[in-house]
């Protein structure tokens, strides 16, 4: 079979790699060892998958390659945080950051190359978009981080808030995510997968539906209608009145707590009066506010708030909501931290 019309297995899902086993004439149980091979152990050479038979790698190579991306470079911050960049071909690059917390190791990923929706304040969203991961890109970002790591360390959370916005990729998020819990892929627990959309309603409420297991993130950056959709210019489309019942409705159907992401501007959104209409906003919603003051980026307007102003938002908060943390910036001094990811080789 001639090399282009080769099919990608890292791009297949458990079940599509079994039934292809099926095609093949194998058994599903042939399928389950390939897919552990490639999506447990990282092996990307069939010829290493020493419990397959030889008849059968020799016969899956000459359908299927399996593809990865390429690390291009690593940077480490003073506070341990490291970035990653990825080649994903065709002149294209992505960025993760490993994010180290007491017991904690987040690994936050991309969705996608650059990002559609275009906010000011994030430089991703001001280098514009270049294209959807695929699943296997998506997953490749923990597969070969996790291989890079000490022997001791292990990489215990998932969070979507690298590069692009996850809801406009769902498929292949949610694919990605499926193989993250699977024991025979990564073997993480739903919750220690977190989702985070800037407020794609529909998509809120289709994931309700179909994997409620997954921890959601919301970035809401204003509860004032007008401030927000200047700041977000797809929150256009979905008002807070919206945003609030989709995330009630969520909360409800994982019985758990939807995290708000509030990104802290001078001037912008952090006066009192812009607490007020957080607290009122989240009323009746179970769930969690994680401010994070901005973290400024080259040839931008907005700048961080003083500490003291910050403070005195967090603690009209704390009183009048259920739970708020005030986020320290990891991975500045890289552009590593929220909203500065932006890939310029691109």
């Amino acid at each position: 079979m001639d090399a282009e019309r080769k099919a990608n297995l890292k791009d297949f899902s458990l079940t599509e790699i079994e039934n292809l086993a099926v095609q093949l004439g194998k058994k599903r149980y042939s399928g389950r060892q390939l897919f552990k091979w490639i999506f447990k152990h990282g092996v990307d050479e069939f010829s290493d998958m020493t419990d397959l038979s030889q008849s059968f790698r020799e016969l899956i190579e000459s359908h299927c390659y399996i593809r990865k991306i390429n690390r291009v470079d690593i940077l480490s911050s003073r506070d341990g945080t490291t970035k990653t960049v990825w080649d994903i071909g065709d002149g294209l690059y992505i960025e993760s950051v490993l994010i180290s917390d007491n017991d904690r190791l987040t690994l936050c990923i991309s969705s996608q190359a650059g990002c559609p929706i275009g906010c000011g304040f994030c430089a991703t969203g001001r280098n514009g978009f270049k294209r959807n991961l695929t699943s296997g890109e998506i997953y490749d970002q923990y597969l070969l981080t996790k291989q890079n790591l000490e022997s001791d360390e292990k990489i215990t959370n998932i969070v979507f808030m690298g590069m692009g916005e996850p809801f406009l990729n769902y498929d292949n998020v949610i694919k990605a995510c499926i193989i993250f819990t699977d024991q025979l892929g990564a073997g993480l627990s739903f919750k220690k997968i977190t989702i985070s959309t800037v407020g794609l309603v529909d998509s809120i409420y289709r994931l309700a539906e179909e994997n409620p297991r997954f921890n959601l993130a919301v970035s809401l950056h204003s509860a004032i209608e007008d401030r927000r959709c200047k700041l977000i210019p797809i929150a256009r489309k979905y008002p807070l009145i919206k945003l609030k019942k989709a995330s009630i409705y969520y909360a409800k159907k994982s019985d758990g707590r939807v995290t708000f992401e509030y990104l802290l501007m001078k001037d912008i959104n952090d006066s009192l009066d812009d607490a007020k209409a957080l607290a009122d906003f989240v009323s009746g919603i179970p769930c969690k506010i994680n401010l994070i003051p901005y973290n400024e980026i080259e040839d931008s307007e907005y700048r961080k708030p003083d500490d003291r102003t910050v403070l005195a938002f967090r603690d009209y908060l704390y009183p009048r909501t259920p739970a708020v943390t005030l986020r320290k910036p990891k991975g500045a001094d890289i552009a590593a931290a929220c909203g500065q990811l932006a890939c310029k080789r691109n």
